[in-house]
């Protein structure tokens, strides 16, 4: 991003000759969030309201939920309506569900402004599930009939992209008289053939990829990463063009899901963290705390059962922390590594056994490694060879517990249908924290006191 600064006044270039000074709504809505915090709301509201309609509707979906709610606020409906009419269907659709969630009316309202084709899309888009790849798809796209020569569906796609009907276009769907899909052309390949002809005279029997509107966007996602698409029909349950999935969609589908991993690994909530609010944010991340909490006493009432031993044997108070961080740690590579194998489709329920055995020996070579190295800094520290026998040995067996527990905890919440980043580091860190306190106190109880 551009200096703050920097930015104020590109924009108020922009908004005295939108033809020749450009910004990315991105950063529009960049420079708007920082007004909003460093000015007043009416400063916030001002510049607002002098930027182009045609702009508009991508600033606003741009901006965090908190401001995009003045911004709905402020604007009328025919206003809003106006913005929209400049959006592709998949972003309007969003748009008017961002609406939604502040005034069901009001987007009611903004509906009812909009052209019977926009209204069809929007409520055609709207009946998918969020997590379905028809929520995701645009029905703006490139279509040609088998009967249809190359030169008129050339001439069509220029006076579309005159209109501003169309951008974005890679590829030209063919499709017979009922709709369906016979094949796809990429652009750059069909400006090598003979535009006298039709589609059916030129076209082969060459595969192509398509995906369902009910398909989950997670498994489309994982298309466009393995193939390394631009953009992907989406066919109804007749097998029938309905849309298009392009890849600037299936970036935001990525982050989100990179997001919403970090987050809930660090047991922290996405939406609470968009917020202005700094109480809407301690109430999330004090539940998820609350809970350590609970398992860190878990932790103590282990150690309590060893009060003995460590007022008997100091030097137990002092090493057992480096048994318990050691396998936190080692548990955490585990538990990541895992979780993100999962999310890109490599471990599945097949090879899932593969994956937890290997994590296992690597934590066994590591336990070998550095079971021997405390051990000798133990006697180098204390001159005490069974002190340093006895957290080699807690050494060993703990980081053996983290990587099984580590790998093996996101296979069975997997399993039971629930994310397994969420929560999984709790369970982790009770595993990791009782069991190394048990072991090494429990062995120094047996073998030192």
């Amino acid at each position: 991003m551009k200096h703050y600064v920097e930015m104020q006044h590109a924009f108020e270039r922009y908004l005295e000759d939108n033809d020749e000074q450009e910004l990315h709504a991105s950063e529009i809505a960049y420079l708007l969030k920082k007004i909003r915090k460093n000015d007043s709301k009416e400063s916030f509201i001002d510049l607002l309201s002098r930027i182009p309609h045609d702009d508009l509707g991508d600033v606003l979906l741009e901006l965090p939920e908190k401001i995009k709610d003045e911004a709905i606020e402020y604007f009328s409906s025919q206003e809003l309506a106006s913005a929209l009419e400049h959006l592709e269907s998949d972003d309007a659709t969003d748009l008017v569900q961002d609406i939604g969630d502040y005034d069901e009316d009001k987007a009611e309202v903004v509906v009812s402004h909009l052209d019977v084709e926009d209204r069809e899309d929007i409520d055609k888009l709207s009946r998918y599930e969020e997590d379905q790849a028809g929520a995701w798809m645009q029905t703006e796209l490139f279509d040609a009939m088998l009967d249809e020569t190359i030169q008129s569906s050339i001439d069509r796609l220029k006076r579309l992209k005159a209109e501003d009907e169309l951008e974005n276009i890679y590829q030209v769907f063919i499709v017979n008289g009922s709709e369906k899909l016979i094949a796809t052309y990429a652009m750059e390949d069909l400006i090598l053939l003979d535009f006298a002809k039709t589609y059916r005279e030129v076209i082969d029997n060459k595969e192509f990829r398509s995906v369902d509107a009910t398909m989950p966007i997670e498994d489309v996602a994982s298309m466009f990463e393995q193939y390394d698409l631009s953009v992907l029909p989406v066919l109804d349950w007749q097998d029938k063009l309905v849309g298009r999935i392009t890849s600037d969609d299936i970036y935001d589908v990525i982050e989100e899901r990179a997001t919403d991993q970090i987050y809930n690994l660090a047991g922290v909530d996405d939406d609470a963290e968009q917020e202005e609010e700094l109480w809407g944010i301690f109430k999330k991340r004090s539940v998820w705390l609350g809970i350590n909490l609970l398992t860190a006493i878990l932790a103590s009432i282990v150690i309590s059962f060893f009060d003995e031993a460590l007022a008997a044997f100091v030097p137990l108070a002092i090493l057992m922390p480096i048994v318990a961080s050691m396998g936190g740690n080692a548990g955490t590579q585990s538990l990541t590594v895992m979780v993100r194998q999962m999310a890109l489709g490599e471990i599945d329920r097949d090879n899932s056994r593969d994956a937890l055995k290997k994590e296992v020996i690597i934590a066994v070579f590591n336990g070998v490694l550095f079971s021997i190295l405390i051990a000798g800094i133990t006697y180098i520290w204390f001159s005490n060879v069974m002190l340093g026998g006895v957290i080699g040995l807690a050494m060993i067996a703990n980081l053996i517990v983290a990587g099984f527990f580590g790998a093996g905890i996101p296979i069975v919440l997997k399993r039971l249908d629930i994310d397994p980043a969420v929560g999984s580091t709790v369970l982790l860190t009770t595993v990791t924290d009782v069991f190394g306190f048990l072991i090494f106190l429990g062995l120094a109880s047996w073998i030192l006191v």
